[in-house]
C-alpha cells in the first residue's frame, strides 16, 4: 500500500485534507497536511472558488488539470456539480487553446500513453507502465491528423483524448481508474510545430502506408493483449485513415470511431428528433451533407443505415443522399474521391446542368434538400439565398451547421429561425442561445458528440460487449431522439447537455438491452438496469485497501 508523499502523489487514492486522523496516522501521513480534517463536500467549495478566481477560461482550465493531477475524486465531484459549466473548457472549445500551447504550458503526461511509431518495440511496455496495474476498460486513443476545425497537431492533440474521458466520466460515470488516453505519435505535418523548438512530438513527417497500419496494429494487438475487456474509441484521425482503420476492427474487437460514428449518432437523433416534431419520415427526406470528410461520410453513412433499417431498399435509400464538398457536388469522376466518398458520388447524367453545380448554392437549387447538414469548416457558408431557397421547398426544413468552434460555423441559429420565418429545425456543432422569435422560444439543440458517447461507452462496458454494430447504434439514436419534447412550440430536436447524466443512463440501458438481445455480451447478464448501475463510479471518498 502506497504511503507518505507517494500517497499525495496519486491521484486516484489521495484525498488530501479529507484524510481522516486515523488514515493519517496508518497511512505516514501525520504532519504532512494542515489539522483540520475537511469533507469532500468542503473541499469541493473551496476548489470551486479557486475556480472561479482565474481571470481566463485557458486558465480555469489549467486550475481543472492541475485538481485532475492531483485529486481524481475531488475533481470529478466539482465537474458533476458544475457539468454545463465545465463541459466547454476541460473539452470543446477551450481545449483548441490548450491544444495550441500544450508545449508551453506542460507540466504532467496526466497518465496518457505516449506510443512513437519510431519505437515500435515500446508500445506494449509504454501501456503498461501507463496503467500501472489498473483494470483497463476504456481506451480513447488518436494521432490528432485530423482534429476537427484545427487540422494536424501532433502529440499536443492528446488533450482531445484527455478531455473526452473526463467527460465519460463526468456525464456515466465510467470509473478515472479504467481509462486511459493514448497517444499515437506517427509524426506530424504541422511545419509550425515541427520549427517549434519546444514541440514535444517526434520532429519529422507523418508516416503513412504501410509502416503507419503496422503501428496501429502493434498498437491494437498489445492493447487487447492488456487490456482483454477493453473498450477502443478512436478519435481524430485523418479522413484517409480514419474509416480505414474503424473498417479493420470492428468486426473483431469493441470499437468504434467517435468522429465516424458518435458524430453521426448524434445528428441522426437530431434528425429523428426534428422529424418527430414535423411528422415527417426519414423515408421522404433528401439530404445534403456540406463537407464529405470524415464526420460528414460517417453521418451519410449512418442515415443511410438507419433509411435501409426502415424498410427503404438500399439502392433506393442511396438516391436520398448528396455530398457536397470543396468541388462542388460530388461525382462518379471527381477526383481524388476518398474510400468513403465513392459510394455517395452521383452520376452526371442524372442532371441537365451538371458542369454548373460547383457550389453549395446551385447544388441546393438543383435538388431542393429538405435536410442540410454543415461539416466543412465553412464559416457562414449557410448563406440568406440558400436557406431561403431551402425552406422554399419544404415545410420544416433540418438544418444542423455543426463545424465549430463558433468561427467556423455555417450559419448561426438566430439568422436559420428568421430567414425561414421559425420553420427551421435547428442543430448546431456549439452551444446556442435561445432565439426568441414573433412570441415564441426556439430551444436550439446542440448536436455535441458528448450527448451520446458517454452513454453509449457505459452500456458496452457494463453489458461487457464484444462488438459495436449498425443495431446498437440505431437503437442508441432513437433513445436520444425520443426524448425530445415535441408538445412544445419551438422544441428542441436534441435533449438540453444540462440534463446528460440523465439522458446517458438512459442511452447505456438501451445499448445494453441491444447487447444482451443480440447475445453479443461476454459475460451472462440478467438484470440490465442492474449491471447498468454496477458499473457506474459515484465521486466519493472510500477506504483504503492494502495494494
Amino acid at each position: 500500500m502506497l504511503t507518505g508523499l507517494n500517497l499525495l502523489n496519486n491521484p486516484f487514492l489521495n484525498k488530501g485534507t479529507a484524510f481522516t486522523k486515523e488514515e493519517r496516522a496508518k497511512y505516514g501521513l501525520t504532519g504532512m497536511l494542515p489539522s483540520t480534517v475537511q469533507t469532500l463536500e468542503q473541499q469541493s467549495v473551496q476548489a470551486y472558488g479557486q475556480y472561479l478566481s482565474k481571470p481566463s477560461d485557458l486558465e480555469k482550465r489549467i486550475f481543472l488539470m492541475n485538481l485532475f493531477n492531483t485529486n481524481r475524486t475531488l475533481f470529478y465531484k466539482l465537474m458533476g456539480e458544475h457539468l454545463v459549466e465545465f463541459m466547454p473548457v476541460v473539452y470543446d472549445p477551450v481545449v483548441a487553446d490548450s491544444i495550441e500551447q500544450y508545449n508551453e504550458i506542460f507540466l504532467k503526461p496526466q497518465d496518457a500513453a505516449f506510443l512513437s511509431i519510431d519505437d515500435p518495440e515500446s508500445i506494449k511496455a509504454s501501456l503498461k507502465n501507463a496503467a500501472d496495474g489498473r483494470d483497463i476498460r476504456l481506451i480513447v486513443v488518436t494521432d490528432a491528423e485530423g482534429i476537427l476545425g484545427m487540422g494536424d497537431w501532433g502529440v499536443n492533440g492528446v488533450d482531445i483524448a484527455i478531455g473526452k474521458l473526463m467527460v465519460y466520466t463526468a456525464a456515466a460515470g465510467i470509473n478515472p481508474a479504467q481509462v486511459l488516453p493514448v497517444s499515437l505519435d506517427a509524426g506530424t505535418n504541422n511545419q509550425e510545430l515541427l520549427n517549434d523548438p519546444l514541440y514535444l512530438g517526434n520532429r519529422h513527417k507523418r508516416v503513412e502506408g504501410e509502416t503507419y497500419y503496422q503501428f496501429v496494429d502493434q498498437f491494437v494487438s498489445a492493447a487487447t493483449e492488456l487490456f482483454p475487456e477493453l473498450l477502443l474509441h478512436w478519435e481524430d484521425f485523418g479522413r484517409g485513415n480514419a474509416a480505414t482503420i474503424l473498417e479493420k476492427y470492428e468486426d473483431q474487437i469493441t470499437t468504434f470511431n467517435d468522429d465516424i460514428q458518435g458524430t453521426g449518432i448524434v445528428v441522426l437523433a437530431g434528425v429523428l428528433g426534428g422529424l418527430n416534431i414535423s411528422g415527417e419520415a426519414l423515408k421522404d427526406q433528401t439530404i445534403l451533407t456540406f463537407g464529405a470528410g470524415t464526420a460528414g461520410v460517417g453521418i451519410a453513412n449512418i442515415l443511410l443505415d438507419e433509411m435501409i433499417r426502415q424498410g427503404v431498399p438500399a439502392e433506393e435509400a442511396r438516391k436520398h443522399f448528396y455530398q457536397v464538398d470543396k468541388q462542388g457536388l460530388l461525382f462518379t469522376d471527381t477526383e481524388g474521391l476518398t474510400p468513403g466518398q465513392i459510394p455517395f458520388a452521383r452520376n452526371r447524367d442524372e442532371f441537365e446542368n451538371a458542369s454548373e453545380l460547383t457550389d453549395l448554392t446551385a447544388v441546393v437549387k438543383a435538388i431542393h434538400p429538405t435536410i442540410m447538414i454543415g461539416t466543412s469548416t465553412q464559416p457562414g457558408a449557410f448563406t440568406e439565398e440558400i436557406v431561403k431557397e431551402m425552406a422554399a421547398h419544404t415545410a420544416r426544413p433540418i438544418i444542423m451547421p455543426l463545424s465549430n468552434p463558433t468561427k467556423l460555423a455555417e450559419a448561426k441559429a438566430q439568422d436559420l429561425i428568421t430567414w425561414t420565418d421559425g420553420k427551421a429545425l435547428v442543430g448546431t456543432g456549439i452551444p446556442a442561445a435561445d432565439v426568441d422569435y414573433q412570441g415564441i422560444t426556439y430551444q436550439i439543440g446542440q448536436a455535441n458528440n458528448a450527448l451520446m458517447y458517454p452513454g453509449l461507452g457505459l452500456g458496452l462496458i457494463a453489458s461487457t460487449a464484444t462488438r459495436v454494430n449498425a443495431e446498437i447504434i440505431s437503437q442508441a439514436s432513437r433513445a436520444l431522439g425520443g426524448i425530445v419534447d415535441v408538445t412544445q412550440p419551438g422544441a428542441s430536436i436534441l435533449p438540453p447537455v444540462a440534463k446528460i447524466t440523465e439522458f446517458s443512463q438512459i442511452i447505456a440501458e438501451t445499448v445494453a438491452k441491444s447487447v444482451v438481445e443480440q447475445g453479443l455480451n461476454r459475460e451472462e447478464i440478467s438484470d440490465i438496469k442492474a449491471a447498468v448501475a454496477d458499473a457506474k463510479w459515484v465521486p466519493e471518498y472510500t477506504e483504503l485497501t492494502a495494494e
